[in-house]
């Protein structure tokens, strides 16, 4: 005769704030708001400068735009987690909006300022100046920050 023996084992599970599904859709609509005016204004980032940062050679728009819209949708998950520490969640779509120009700005500043243009020049034949302050990138990531925290407010609750 068999025995039978039911055996408990706790499972743990850790869940970081803040919405990675709402940040995802976030992040991917501010970058297409974003690269849309890159591609108008700043055509030679798009189809040059951020290619050449992962190798890909010479210009080419699509390598730009699928680079572009990777970096928006894992910045996007990153802005919900820091809307989900600083206690954000659930605020004011005005709140969330603010937040995420002001996420941009930031983003302006650390990356595409100071990271991206020594990474592209290191990594390929241009050589922007570090810190390349551009005001029109400054205005794009601002865009990219507030249509992100629209979004992620309007889809918080996924």
């Amino acid at each position: 005769m068999a025995t039978e023996t039911n055996t408990a084992t706790a499972t743990e599970s850790e869940t970081l704030p803040g919405n990675w599904k709402a940040g995802v859709v976030g992040g991917l609509a501010g970058g297409v708001a974003f690269g849309a005016m890159m591609t108008a204004m700043m055509r030679n980032i798009m189809e040059a400068a951020i290619p050449v940062m992962y190798g890909l050679g010479t210009p080419n728009g699509v390598a730009g735009w699928a680079v572009h819209m990777s970096h928006s949708a894992v910045l996007g998950v990153v802005f919900a987690a820091v809307v989900g520490f600083a206690g954000l969640a659930g605020r004011s779509g005005q709140t969330q909006v603010g937040a995420g120009i002001a996420y941009g700005l930031v983003l302006w500043v650390v990356l595409a300022t100071f990271v991206m243009p020594a990474w592209v020049g290191a990594a390929g034949p241009m050589s922007p100046p570090v810190p390349d302050v551009n005001p029109v990138s400054a205005v794009g990531h601002a865009v990219y920050g507030a249509v992100l925290g629209g979004v992620h407010y309007a889809l918080e609750d996924l």
